[in-house]
């Protein structure tokens, strides 16, 4: 992929149960970002598989419009002051998405709102008619854009407005953003991978010819060019797409990088205020140009988020919410002190907040990853994947409300490219309990005709990272390795993002931007050490792993989505199998709301709640 791909779907490990909003590509105690489950399939090696059924309680009722509803965001959260973007080309953390795309922003095509795994993840059109059409060999895809759309100034909104939004993630000033349009589209590259079209606010007009050649609009039809065929573009399109208006009918609207602070609506709300900060607030209210599009409820005709909020005291308002509190829900994670109280289980409200407490699937896989080129022998690093105690760290983080036992990087709720890999089984021929095999370790390390070698960890430092950095140096000590523990304070990915920082393994978390496996294994298994891609900190490379990646390349490009499963189900295997990463748990989420709040539930599209559903019992 060309440009680095810092997604928010990264998570920090060390983290509690707590994670549903974070800076991808950024060490943080939370994230949330992106598209998660298709459908339950459930894994010998997990626990126990969450469902969401079919919201109850305060989500029972006739919908109603009016009222005010409200969003506090806590500091456990991301950034929980303010949001990392509000940039319909930057926003890249599922909790934001899954608010904004409620309410401010539209893109061609979105998930249907559901509490069902299957159906919560399946592509609806939104400002599209449909949901695209491809050509033959999948090069090329075209969406023709509903009527009567308006910005929230009265003006149309064009197909050159959602042309113009894709030429904007080729700029330097456009960042943190997903960046498959720019390695998707045709346009040349130079010598070193990059784009000739250097964005809009620097193009020259025989550089913008080269963009404008690969997006077009014709009417209301726009047409992307692929430079490859990209079997599942429709789900692109849903991150990192929406329109801004062009500057050719709207000049000066777009502010480049300050956009971010004053986004344009063509949603059912807009920015009345925003003061980020502890105390500070954003509040939307209603976009009186916008006409009901079939698929947001837009019920209250307000929307308060209260910004950077001790997240202990919002369990406390929640739990027992008075006054405003009541139409309010928690922008954040249930602290680990109150699960108890909250849950009767990892996957059951206690009866008191039946109906407003969801523990359930977030979109993210807890990991290690293993330096190939630093650890080249496979037998070593199996022997490291058998012997970690994931039993203790997973008690140490949280207990079952910090996750299910993982098989591996892709996730049982993305539907058809899950299948178990048999980790606790048959993978390495002994069943791996989850305190881990010893014995087995021992006897990989012996058949790996070397001594078991000293290694550094690198991880996030908090107090629960430390705990399970320890519980990780232990488990390997145990069977002959020496382990140096490397904490970071700040910037964890863009540490270990960096070859010369990174050392021989350490502490990783990921969730797929849509459910498709394309957006989990050739991000984190694929072109180590390029700009175009931070995340393979595994260091898979053509040198290294040649069939590998000759395999990751072949299934992206398969256009029969069941034989494309097929591949992403053996890549992931072998990826475990291989130990170019350790799973450690498939997490989950835990959140909160008021008793006036109708229409909640758990979206498995980003694993948010359904904000645009919704609605202010009266």
């Amino acid at each position: 992929m060309a440009g680095p791909s810092l997604r928010l779907r990264v998570v920090s490990l060390g983290a509690t149960a707590a994670l549903l909003v974070g800076a991808c590509g950024q060490a943080t105690t939370t994230t949330s970002p992106s598209a998660a489950a298709a459908t339950a399939s459930p894994s010998a090696a997990t626990s126990a598989t969450p469902s969401s059924a079919a919201p109850s309680a305060s989500a029972a009722g006739t919908p109603q419009k009016g009222g005010t509803a409200y969003v506090l965001m806590t500091t456990a959260t991301s950034n929980g002051d303010k949001f990392t973007d509000m940039d319909p080309q930057r926003i890249y953390i599922g909790e934001d998405i899954a608010f904004f795309s409620a309410t401010i922003m539209r893109t061609l095509t979105q998930y249907k709102y559901s509490a069902d795994l299957k159906e919560g993840t399946s592509l609806v059109a939104d400002a599209a008619t449909d949901t695209g059409t491809p050509n033959a060999d999948g090069t090329s895809w075209s969406f023709t854009l509903k009527d009567g759309m308006k910005w929230q100034d009265g003006s149309p909104v064009k197909c050159e407005d959602f042309a113009y939004a894709a030429s904007r993630p080729f700029s330097d000033v456009i960042v943190n953003g997903p960046t498959y349009i720019v390695n998707d589209l045709k346009i040349p590259t130079n010598a070193d991978g990059t784009s000739q079209y250097p964005g809009p606010y620097k193009a020259t007009p025989e550089q913008q010819a080269l963009f404008d050649k690969a997006v077009t609009c014709d009417g209301n039809k726009i047409t992307y060019n692929l430079s490859k065929p990209v079997p599942d573009f429709n789900y692109t399109v849903t991150l990192g797409l929406g329109a801004v208006p062009n500057p050719k009918d709207h000049p000066g609207v777009d502010t480049g990088e300050q956009y971010t602070t004053n986004p344009w609506s063509d949603g059912p709300y807009m920015i009345d205020s925003y003061t980020p900060g502890k105390g500070g607030s954003l509040t939307l209210v209603r976009n009186p140009n916008w006409t009901d599009d079939g698929y947001r409820g837009a019920y209250p005709d307000k929307w308060v988020v209260q910004l950077g909020l001790d997240p202990q005291v919002v369990d406390g308002r929640l739990m027992q919410p008075n006054g405003d509190d009541v139409y309010a829900l928690e922008y954040g994670n249930v602290q680990t002190q109150n699960l108890s109280k909250v849950f009767s289980d990892a996957h059951t409200a206690a009866p008191a907040f039946a109906g407003r407490a969801f523990s359930d699937y977030d979109p993210y896989v807890r990991y290690w990853w293993i330096n190939l080129d630093k650890v080249p022998n496979v037998k070593i690093r199996q022997a490291m994947a058998v012997a970690i105690d994931r039993d203790s760290i997973r008690a140490a983080a949280g207990g079952d409300f910090y996750g299910d036992f993982a098989d591996g990087l892709i996730k049982p709720n993305i539907g058809q490219d899950y299948a178990p890999t048999g980790w606790a089984t048959d993978l390495f021929g002994q069943p791996i309990p989850p305190g881990g095999n010893l014995d087995l370790a021992k006897q990989l390390i012996k058949d790996s005709g070397q001594a078991a070698p000293t290694l550094t960890f690198d991880y996030g430092k908090s107090p629960t990272g430390d705990q399970i950095a320890a519980i990780v140096q232990s488990s390997l000590q145990k069977v002959g390795f020496t382990i140096k523990l490397n904490p970071v304070d700040s910037g964890y990915y863009g540490y270990i993002g960096d070859p010369a920082k990174q050392h021989d393994f350490g502490a990783s978390g990921w969730g797929p931007d849509w459910p498709n496996a394309s957006t989990v294994i050739p991000p984190l298994l694929f072109g180590a050490g390029k700009t175009n891609n931070a995340s393979d900190y595994s260091r898979v490379t053509a040198a290294n792993s040649p069939e590998f990646v000759k395999a990751m390349e072949d299934a992206g490009t398969t256009l029969d989505r069941a034989q494309q499963a097929a591949k992403w189900q053996a890549l992931n295997k072998q990826a475990a199998q291989q130990a170019f990463i350790i799973p450690n748990v498939f997490s989950l989420s835990q959140v909160i709301a008021g008793t006036k709040l109708g229409n909640l539930y758990k979206w498995p599209a980003y694993g948010s709640w359904p904000y645009a559903q919704i609605y202010v019992m009266q």
